[in-house]
């Protein structure tokens, strides 16, 4: 089978296409034969040597979507035919968060979908709302289930609350999906008119082109009536003491990205003056990914997909994510 691997050092030019012996389960593992991947700023990081990751060769990518073709002895979850998803955390099946709940993610701790046939656990695949195509799908591992879990996990979106979104790559584009399903308000930032207009066809209520309006966080507390209820971080370093400025007091800022750093100062003051929920989190368990599937599946909801990708051209795929200029999610159809 082929498989993409990162194999001469820690680059996009280090990734080579392998052929490597198709495995077969044991007791208690599926094999999926995938059918399409999607790009995450994560892997990015992670074939760039920055996701903490120090062995080679590694099989990147975590996101995919494909057919399971074998089923071990003594697996019931799932059967031959039955199209699923790979849990992005292979360990993390439902409760709370926890250090061995994080232990195995795909395309780090475990090789990644970026193969023609996979085997894992039985325990981690779930199967995928059934309007959904294979690409599709493939979106919703870490971007949807990260924006899900921020939302109905941790904010509690009601109807009438206000979120906030920055920019318009994968989990911005699903929060925008997922607030206005349930009833909420939604400001959209960006740097492109162009993107904000595409944003405002999804159901944005407010859009703020961060360039022109450099103190967005102001604009989005008063278009707010006085501060955003739930805002989704994603910037890090460059859009955190805007978020802090967005913010109602009571507010949630929900902190899942670094696109444009680490390091920033926080005015501490703002934290405890306005009684500030501030939540790190990263994708979350197959409970959570069942509910949302269940979600996208109600309402008949399609990911938002700006291009796909041959399996062959993976490269080209990871350098528009590089570039920054996709609107949604990048996705790669194997053949």
């Amino acid at each position: 089978m082929k498989a993409w691997q990162v194999v001469r050092d820690w680059s996009i030019e280090g990734m080579e296409l392998a052929d490597l012996p198709e495995p077969t389960p044991a007791p208690g593992q599926v094999a999926v034969r995938m059918k399409a991947a999607s790009l995450n700023y994560r892997d990015l990081l992670t074939v760039q040597g920055k996701g903490g990751v120090s062995r080679l060769p590694l099989i990147p990518f975590s996101d995919g979507a494909g057919e399971v073709i074998a089923v071990g002895e003594g697996v019931t979850r799932v059967a031959v035919g039955d199209r699923v998803c790979p849990m992005f955390f292979q360990s993390w099946i439902d409760g709370e968060v926890s250090a061995a709940a994080r232990r195995y993610a795909l395309g780090g701790t475990r090789p990644g979908v970026l193969q023609e046939v996979m085997v894992l656990d039985a325990e981690g695949v779930s199967h995928i709302p059934s309007h959904l195509s294979f690409q599709e799908a493939a979106t919703l591992p870490c971007a949807g289930l990260t924006a899900w879990r921020a939302l109905f996990e941790h904010a509690k979106v009601q109807p009438g609350d206000t979120v906030l979104v920055q920019g318009t790559g994968g989990v911005s584009i699903f929060a925008l999906q997922f607030a206005k399903l349930a009833g909420a308000s939604v400001i959209v930032t960006s740097s492109s008119d162009a993107k904000l207009e595409r944003a405002r066809a999804l159901g944005a209520d407010h859009t703020i082109n961060y360039r022109s309006v450099p103190e967005w966080g102001k604009a989005a507390a008063a278009w707010s009536g006085g501060g955003v209820d739930h805002i989704v971080e994603v910037g890090g370093k460059d859009t955190f003491a805007q978020s802090l400025e967005a913010a109602r007091v009571g507010g949630t800022i929900l902190v899942i990205g670094i696109l444009t750093g680490v390091s920033q100062q926080i005015a501490i003051s703002s934290l405890f003056a306005k009684n500030l929920h501030v939540i790190g989190l990263s994708v979350g368990s197959r409970r959570m990914f069942e509910a949302m599937a269940a979600g996208i599946g109600r309402n008949a909801m399609k990911p938002v997909i700006d291009r796909t990708f041959g399996f062959e051209a993976v490269p080209d795929a990871m350098r528009l994510m590089q570039r920054g200029g996709h609107f949604g999610k990048i996705v790669v159809e194997f053949a």
